[in-house]
């Protein structure tokens, strides 16, 4: 019982240390996570940030342009004062003629083109004339390369018009009107490539950063998309949905303040590889348990080869060791049979020598092939209780429940053994008075033997843990009897043997399943 209870100590303080260095480990994993989670916020308010840098930047750029724009078409409408006045035909003496000349003559960065009310097209700066088309239209005519000219300037116009407003009509001579269309200027379009191209580059480099969390800035009142990075930045009102329950399960959303009185709300999600460093420490205990229980699967194999050996080397070196002493036994009871001596004694005394060869027996069969015969079951229990009946108290009444004949595949000797010592536990218990029933059950597939008695029953924690090898409820008891029960039954015989029911202070049944 002392070698049983230490085991289970040291089990349970085993498992309590396992236990401590799971908890550290999830301790120390979850705080790596945990700072991961702290750093990868940072990253998304950063990113947020960038955004409203970014809308700053576009802001500003936006008002230069705009009044680079107003610059341009005050020049553009006094570029236009001066070509009426040169195209007046009146004589150039002034001085204010001469600039009117200057500043149509410098006007060589904003692209015009000037319609007039008859079909009339000319252009100016406009970066193409018909040489730019010779080599499209190669075979073409002067008079249709014109009209090709025309129609792309006429096209032009159209697109320029609905960027800026055009200038005029303006009655030039009498019954001749003029229509002035431009663009902006071509340093312009050069800066607003520039910028275009800064701000693609800013795009690509950390708002549309794949490498970053997902994150998405919602605009509070609006509801609309500042920016993301998700892999595009229009989505069905349903998807929007949906990304922000996931986001806002993922992580709380932070708000976000412009200090322009545009609030937002930043959404953003944890990283994959944040993701997987939280199922680490599971995963790394699962392969560790994995790796644990095989070592232990393939070392607890070894221990029960290992206490086999011993059980069968100890069981047959005991076998070996009666064999004389009961030889010498036989031939002292023919002695004094010879001499005359009571016959009852000399009776009594082979009876005990029969006794004695059985053990041997039983002992030798251990480790060994075990030869199992299709016989009468209910003899060998009648063998044991007859052996039984004058050896235990009297107080204990002996009763066998069997009808008929009940063959199952067994060996007798080894199954007289089992029974024996369940029936000497069953009169322990019952401290030798109480009453021993033994019952035979007959089924299609096997045989059912149950032994109740009324002692002082079994808890239901110990129905397991009685059979195995060291646990005894008696203080001098080596806890074998039932392991060897065990063993006899399942190994030798493929059956099973368990504690049928047991009530405390009433008793215990055990059940043995034989096949048949």
């Amino acid at each position: 019982m002392n070698l049983y209870s230490n085991k289970q100590k040291w089990k349970i303080a085993l498992l309590v240390i396992a236990l401590l260095m799971v908890g550290v480990s999830l301790f120390v994993s979850n705080s790596i996570v945990t700072k991961v989670g702290e750093r990868e916020r940072e990253r998304a308010k950063q990113w947020a940030d960038a955004i409203k840098k970014k809308i700053e930047l576009v802001r500003l750029t936006n008002n230069t342009f705009d009044k680079l724009r107003d610059n341009e078409r005050s020049k553009m409408r006094l570029w236009v004062d001066a070509t009426l006045e040169v195209s007046s035909g009146a004589p150039l003496d002034s001085p204010l003629d001469n600039i009117a000349v200057q500043i149509v003559s410098e006007n060589n960065e904003i692209p015009v083109i000037l319609l007039d009310n008859f079909g009339g097209v000319s252009g100016r700066n406009l970066g193409f004339d018909t040489s730019d088309l010779r080599p499209m239209y190669p075979n073409y005519t002067k008079r249709q390369l014109l009209d090709v000219y025309k129609d792309s300037v006429l096209h032009l116009s159209d697109v320029w018009k609905k960027k800026n407003d055009a200038i005029g009509p303006i009655e030039v001579y009498e019954g001749i009107e003029n229509t002035f269309v431009y663009n902006d200027s071509w340093e312009i379009v050069r800066l607003e490539k520039e910028r275009d191209s800064l701000i693609e580059a800013f795009n690509k480099d950390l708002i549309n950063n794949k490498a970053l969390v997902p994150v998405l800035l919602l605009d509070e009142k609006t509801e609309e998309i500042i920016g993301t990075n998700m892999g595009k930045t229009v989505f069905e009102k349903k998807e929007i949905e949906e990304i922000l329950g996931d986001l806002a399960a993922a992580n709380d959303p932070i708000e976000v303040d412009f200090n322009n009185d545009q609030k937002s709300i930043l959404y953003f999600d944890d990283s994959p590889e944040l993701k997987q460093l939280q199922f680490f420490p599971y995963i790394q205990f699962l392969v560790i348990g994995l790796f644990a229980l095989i070592g232990y699967l393939i070392f607890s194999t070894f221990r029960k080869a290992e206490q086999n050996q011993v059980w069968a080397g100890m069981a047959k070196e005991t076998a070996h060791q009666l064999g004389t002493p009961l030889s010498s036994l036989m031939a002292w009871v023919q002695l004094l049979e010879a001499q005359g001596v009571d016959k009852m004694t000399t009776e009594e005394m082979q009876k005990d020598i029969d006794r004695l060869h059985k053990v041997t027996d039983r002992f030798s069969k251990i480790g060994s092939g075990t030869l199992l015969e299709e016989t009468n079951i209910s003899e060998t229990i009648q063998n044991v209780t007859n052996y039984l009946r004058p050896r235990i108290s009297d107080k204990v009444n002996v009763h066998i429940s069997a009808e008929g004949s009940f063959k199952a595949k067994h060996n007798a000797s080894l199954i007289e053994w089992v029974i024996e010592n369940i029936c000497k536990n069953a009169v322990d218990a019952m401290e030798g008075e109480g009453d021993l029933l033994i019952s035979l059950k007959d089924l299609t597939t096997e045989v059912h033997i149950d032994i109740k008695d009324t002692g002082k029953g079994i808890p239901p924690h110990q129905f397991k843990t009685i059979f195995r090898p060291g646990f005894s409820t008696r203080k001098r008891g080596w806890g074998l009897g039932l392991s060897l029960v065990n063993r006899i039954v399942k190994e030798y015989h493929n059956g099973r043997v368990f504690v049928l029911e047991s009530e405390v202070g009433s008793g215990a049944t055990f059940r043995i399943i034989l096949p048949k």
